[in-house]
Formats: structure tokens, sequence, C-alpha cells
């Protein structure tokens, strides 16, 4: 079985002060455009047979900044979360109204639920897996946790027991027959 290298984009205004970013379209900053230059030497040599980007500009800046700009494909399906009425909101301000309320556990007014963001990470599982070779995807936090936790089988929101910092490398791959996490969360 091939594997799946999946990269984060780097970091954002919102990424740093922890403001749940789904459909705002924010751009690197200047650390997160270094960060993304930082990922190209640990990427340079390897084959991918499919390399996908989400069409937002955060993961769109990474991949060109790690080499891939020219063959990186937009996919909806890599988009981050849809937070609705908890975009740019971080998770201590939506406390205040609701106490305890956990982002992968309980639901999100007007914005995506984990069933639903699990459908897209499958989806991408499937495409990855179909290109015949190893894929590279370019996306956010919650996608890739999420996409990390189905490959090994995870319910859906089984992405919050995985955490995935700015512009890091995680691979997923298989043991015998078993899909496993080869390296996660790697700067």
């Amino acid at each position: 079985m091939s594997e799946i290298v999946l990269v984060r984009h780097g970091a954002t205004e919102w990424s740093r002060s922890g403001q749940h970013t789904g459909i705002t379209d924010l751009p690197l900053l200047p650390e997160g455009e270094e960060q993304a230059l930082a990922v190209a030497p640990k990427l340079a040599g390897h084959e991918f047979a499919l390399v996908l980007t989400s069409p937002m500009q955060r993961a769109r800046r990474t991949a060109e900044l790690a080499g891939f700009g020219d063959r990186a494909e937009p996919d909806d399906d890599l988009r981050e979360r849809n937070y609705g009425e908890y975009e740019g909101r971080t998770t201590k301000d939506i406390r205040v109204e609701r106490p305890g309320w956990d982002v992968w556990r309980d639901d999100i007014p007007g914005g995506e639920t984990l069933e639903q963001l699990a459908a897209r990470a499958d989806r991408v599982i499937e495409r990855a897996v179909a290109a015949g070779g190893d894929a590279l995807l370019f996306a956010h936090s919650h996608l890739l946790r999420e996409l990390g936790a189905r490959w090994i089988g995870l319910p859906p929101g089984g992405g919050g027991k995985l955490v995935l910092g700015t512009a890091t490398l995680s691979t997923l791959g298989s043991e015998r027959e078993r899909r496993v996490l080869r390296a996660w969360n790697v700067p």
C-alpha cells in the first residue's frame, strides 16, 4: 500500500490566536511562509502520484512554497471544517455561552457536522488510495486530523485525539494489511 503524506498549512493570524478558521481565506503570516519553505527539503526527491491542496490560499501558498504549486490540484473536500456561527471565535469565547463546549463533540450552529467532515475525509482517502502511488495533501488542522483518524478506523470526531501543529508533516501508511500512522505532527 502506498503512503499519504499530509502537510498542514503554515501559520496564519488566526492559527496563532486560536480562532476557528474555516471559510475565512486568510493569508500566511511571514512566519508561516518561512515554515512552508522549510517543508520543501523534507519532501525533496519524493515522487508523488497525486498532489492535492485545499483551495484556500493558506494551503495553496504552503504547497507553492514547499515546491508543489505547479502540481497541486485544488480539491474542495480538503477545505477546513465549516465553523458556521463560530467562525473567527475561540473555544474560550464560545464556552462563555456554552460551558464545556467541545469542537470534537458538540454541534456548531450553522456549521458542518462531524459526520459531514468525516465523509469528506473518507472521499479524500478514497481518491488518494486510487492514485496508484504515494499522495501528498496540503490542508488544514481539523480536516487533516479527522483524515488521520478515519485512516486508522476511528469514528467521526476521532480527530480530536490527534494534535497537529502548523507546517507539520504526517504520514499515513500500513503495516502488513493494517492502516497505521507512520509519522504524525513532525515539525
